[in-house]
């Protein structure tokens, strides 16, 4: 009876999620920036970030190109710690503009471009280095009407190739449309920033004639590579740009529509087919929980009989009563593992509650990374207190809890470390602004030391002064002899993993797309309803074959549990690498390659302690609430 109150109470909290969350889904978000009012004539900068590109991976600096640099010397702006971890290098610009007044203007001509500078344009020419600008914290986005869509990237291109010839032409003259909302106020709001890129040439002699910022004709975009400016030795370069102003309607609150746009229904899709997943596991554990009801009764019926009787017909998991609690094989490290995967689920659930609610917004770039690692280490105290929680459950004392804690503290972050660290010296080599510098290293490490390790510490304390859940039976002195199977249990585990990946395989394209092609992702309510999704699978699963197992007198169920959700893991970073080798064909280069198997390789990690810790803790609640109901001297 309490199991059936238990399936239907879930599936209850479920649907009244899904319905609260279904209002989250179209997304809104809580500006980071604040509303300034600009009026008629004053100065707008536009500010520079990193190079890109969906081919190599590798951001570089903007003045790694001979680019035209500002007057006033070259000035990076402040980052905060999500920023520097993502490779951002956000810095001031010669492009300045007037409020509502539309110009031409000059910039600057080159020098004569030599062998190595022509070598580095054209490479990142042909790599597909986009130029990301910002104004106003609006990125820059190239807009173009094809076949009667209307296509939009961000940034623009460094230049443009001719692959038949052999030839390349760097983008030299930009036209700039700034949209603005005119405020009830005398002021003007920025609501959207566009450019057209265009490759033009010109007369250097002529041009060198000209002044900083001096005013130059308007110039159409060239229609043919005739006109445009190559990419070759000796070459002097001119850069200039025009500027648009366009009054638009869209209100400052809505500026961020036009880049968050969904396209496609599929992540509607993708919440359907979770749904059927979880519909067909439900079933099976309604199956389960039905059959356990059953093997209850029939145990109150033979409590009524004589002991000898009663024995005589024990069968399945009843047979493993006094071994289902006996210790595991390396109890501190479930401990550990256990410990860490509540952190991370406490994490992410926290990091999506708050980005779906719109606290997380794309326009404070790196907030959702910077985050995500201060709420990490503040869910240390939890890790922790659950780690330790574990270990006396199983020890039945709290001698060891300091190593416990320590190792809490240290596993996962030191797996991400040391990953992270090899890939680091690889993005140092090729001079890649994604690469931290040790004063960074430094401060996570000063987070890490001085904030995770204290909490985890502490938590861990707290736990050794609360009282310990009992377990139910006794554990005999001597072990159950495990019979044999037909086929190994593990071959089972790792199978069950792509019924949890079955959920989350759609959400995960989306999420691939945005890190790894430049896109936005911002379907948060989507997440986290995939995510509760998720949760209640993993629970099936585990309570499903650790059930199974004890059927079979398999009373080693404390390692199964946690792999068998543990297990969708392999699947994720098998459509990883599945997903490098369809979609990410144009990736270019073994570095490129290495860090994605790299970034993708810590995801796994981080899935299969969240998931595993998911299916062992409810199917640690199923068998101590199994146990819990029958009596046996």
């Amino acid at each position: 009876m309490a199991l059936s109150l238990i399936s239907r109470g879930i599936y209850r909290l479920l649907f009244i999620c899904m319905i609260f969350i279904s209002h989250l889904c179209n997304g809104f978000y809580v500006s980071a920036s604040y509303m300034y009012t600009y009026s008629a004539g004053e100065h707008l900068y536009v500010k520079v970030n990193s190079l890109t590109s969906i081919l190599t991976e590798l951001p570089f600096s903007y003045y790694s190109l001979p680019y035209c640099t500002p007057s006033e010397g070259i000035r990076k702006s402040e980052e905060n710690i999500g920023q520097l971890l993502m490779g951002d290098q956000i810095a001031n610009s010669p492009y300045r503009f007037r409020m509502n007044v539309n110009e031409s203007i000059y910039l600057c001509t080159t020098h004569a471009l030599n062998k190595h500078e022509v070598k580095l344009l054209r490479q990142r020419t042909r790599d597909l280095y986009q130029v990301n600008m910002i104004l106003d914290s609006l990125p820059v986005m190239r807009v173009q009407e094809m076949h009667g869509m209307r296509l939009q990237w961000m940034g623009f291109p460094v230049g443009i190739s001719q692959f038949k010839r052999d030839n390349d032409y760097i983008i030299n003259h930009l036209k700039f449309k700034v949209f603005i909302h005119e405020s009830r106020t005398s002021g003007y709001e920025i609501v959207g920033f566009e450019v057209v890129p265009c490759s033009v040439i010109y007369e250097p002699e002529k041009m060198m004639k000209r002044h900083f910022h001096d005013k130059v004709p308007s110039v159409n975009c060239p229609s043919d590579f005739i006109s445009s400016q190559p990419i070759r030795e000796q070459e002097r370069i001119s850069f200039t740009y025009e500027v648009e102003f366009v009054k638009s309607d869209t209100k400052w609150e809505s500026r961020w529509d036009a880049y968050l746009k969904m396209e496609s229904p599929r992540p509607w899709f993708s919440i359907f087919n979770s749904l059927i997943v979880i519909f067909s596991a439900g079933i099976v554990f309604v199956i389960l929980l039905s059959r356990v009801r059953g093997d209850l009764t029939r145990y109150e019926e033979l409590d009524k009989e004589p002991q000898a009787q009663m024995n005589e017909e024990l069968s399945g998991w009843k047979l493993v009563i006094g071994d289902v609690f006996r210790e595991p094989d390396n109890p501190k490290l479930l401990c550990v593992m256990i410990g860490d995967g509540v952190q991370i689920i406490g994490m992410t659930v926290v990091t999506i509650v708050f980005a779906a609610l719109g606290f997380m917004s794309p326009a404070a770039r790196g907030m959702l990374l910077t985050g995500m690692i201060i709420i990490y280490l503040l869910f240390g105290i939890i890790a922790g207190y659950v780690g330790v929680y574990l270990w006396q459950i199983i020890k039945g004392t709290s001698a060891g809890w300091r190593s416990v804690s320590w190792l809490i503290a240290c596993f996962f972050p030191g797996i991400v470390f040391v990953i992270h660290f090899v890939l680091n010296v690889l993005l140092w080599g090729n001079n890649s602004t994604g690469a931290i510098s040790i004063s960074l290293y430094f401060i996570l490490m000063s987070l890490w030391f001085c904030i995770g390790v204290p909490l985890t510490l502490l938590g861990g304390y707290l736990a050794t002064r609360s009282e310990i859940l009992q377990c139910p039976v006794r554990t005999n002195q001597i072990a159950r002899e495990i019979p044999a199977r037909r086929y190994p249990s593990g071959l089972l585990v790792v199978g069950a993993g792509t019924i949890p990946f079955g959920t989350i395989f759609m959400e995960l394209f989306f999420i691939l797309s945005s890190i790894w092609l430049g896109r936005f992702y911002y379907g948060f309510g989507f997440l986290l309803m995939v995510f509760l999704l998720l949760i209640v699978v993993c629970t099936e699963v585990s309570i499903v074959l650790t059930y199974i197992g004890l059927c079979v007198e398999d009373w080693q169920w404390w390692w199964k549990a946690f792999y068998a959700s543990g297990s969708v893991s392999v699947y994720v970073f098998l459509y990883s690498v599945a997903y490098l080798v369809f979609d990410l064909v144009g990736l270019s280069g073994p570095v490129s390659a290495i860090l994605y198997l790299g970034y993708s390789l810590i995801v796994a990690v981080a899935i299969m302690l969240a998931s595993g810790t998911i299916g062992f803790i409810t199917s640690f609640f199923f068998v101590h609430h199994l146990f819990s109901s029958v009596k046996i001297d």
